[in-house]
């Protein structure tokens, strides 16, 4: 029987990485003691880009990845590919070791072994933004790519600036958008909400419909997105009106509401007072066969409590249970409150049924209200009184 040359240098590479992987930790390539198991330098046979990669991946301690690295550079037969690369800088990401993430990235720009995608650039963002929380070490490699001849897409842009709204990076926004230019990236309406976003979370309200106002030169249309942010930022600003003569332009431009964009507004009305105007507008979008979500019945909820409708309330809350809803726990509270303050004795009795069905259980002071409303009502009370006395 003849056994081909690559069946053996296979077998001998399958062997060599197992070996690889069941080691936790590799020796640092001059340190004399503990002798590395791992040494790429004795290893024989050709690696392949794709067998180099696994032996990133079947590392068991990311922490040994620079010290691989470092071996498998030394070979004859190192290319690196963005492949490669990335492999590396998740290991690295796995072992918290952003400073050598930052060692990697000048070594690539050195060695200009490959052409790198957006992609590539996309995950190192994302590892410094999410995983390691070093924002200017973002902005830096965003403004960077170009000099590893990559310029970067609308997405990783707007990953870019969504990630400066989120955690409040305000005094840098300005500064990134401006770059879209030289970095050639094209402006879209997804950039524009989250500019519109932050501007609304920094209590710049004006700015914002200022950029909603120059959307068409920018040739792009507002969504139902850029609706919600502007109408979520004039709301917490208690100026319902502007937010409602916005929902009259969408309707004018044939852009539907969506759930939440309608929770907004309900919420913004409630909170701004305006109790009956937030059922309304809950009433009209059900007639619309604009289903609400969980949090605008909640909000109804509490804008019937507001107004004293506990009549209407106890029936909603029983719509929500039969939507596999959850009122909260605060609502039932004042709802019972509510009934006990109108000594509405059998009603209590049927939201705590409710209740109990939720997987809510009254607290002390409820069940103190609940019994005083009882031992007020004469008759329930002489009913009551007469079952003690028999017992």
């Amino acid at each position: 029987m003849i056994i081909s040359t690559r069946s053996i240098n296979l077998r001998r590479f399958h062997q060599f990485v197992t070996q690889s992987t069941n080691y936790h930790s590799i020796a640092p390539l001059n340190s004399s003691k503990n002798p590395n198991p791992l040494d790429l330098s004795n290893h024989k046979d050709w690696l392949s880009p794709t067998e180099a990669i696994k032996i990133f991946e079947t590392l068991k301690d990311p922490n040994s990845t620079l010290d691989v690295l470092n071996q498998l550079s030394n070979r004859k037969d190192y290319k690196p590919n963005e492949a490669l690369y990335t492999s590396v800088i998740n290991n690295l990401s796995k072992a918290k070791n952003f400073d050598g993430i930052e060692q990697l990235m000048k070594r690539i720009k050195r060695e200009k072994a490959c052409r790198l995608s957006d992609s590539f650039f996309y995950n190192v963002i994302r590892v410094y933004g999410l995983n390691a929380g070093r924002i200017n070490r973002v902005i830096e490699t965003l403004f960077d790519m170009p000099s590893y001849s990559c310029w970067p897409t609308a997405k990783t842009f707007n990953f870019v600036m969504n990630l400066l709204v989120n955690t409040r990076n305000f005094d840098v926004i300005h500064e990134v958008y401006m770059s879209a230019g030289r970095l050639c990236v094209e402006i879209d309406v997804c950039c524009l909400n989250i500019m519109i976003k932050g501007l609304c979370k920094n209590g710049d309200v004006d700015a914002a419909l200022k950029v909603f106002d120059e959307m068409p030169k920018q040739r792009c249309k507002p969504n139902v997105r850029t609706f919600s942010a502007l109408m979520h930022g004039l709301c917490k600003f208690n100026r319902i009106d502007e937010a409602f003569s916005l929902l009259g332009k969408m309707e004018m431009e044939g852009i539907e509401p969506d759930p939440i964009l309608i929770n907004i507004l309900i919420s913004g009305l409630r909170k701004n007072g305006q109790v009956e105007a937030s059922i309304e507008l809950f009433d009209k979008m059900l007639l619309k066969g604009c289903e609400p979500v969980s949090s605008s019945y909640q909000e109804v909820l509490y804008a019937l409590i507001d107004g004293r409708k506990y009549t209407e309330a106890m029936k909603l809350t029983r719509k929500m249970s039969s939507k596999k809803m959850v009122p909260s726990f605060n609502s039932y509270k004042l709802i019972i409150s509510g009934l006990c303050e109108e000594n509405r004795v059998g009603d209590v009795d049927l939201v705590l049924k409710q209740m109990n069905e939720d997987g809510f259980v009254p607290k002390l002071g409820m069940w103190k209200q609940m019994l005083e409303c009882i031992l007020s009502n004469k008759t329930i009370a002489h009913k009551l009184a007469l079952k003690i006395s028999g017992i």
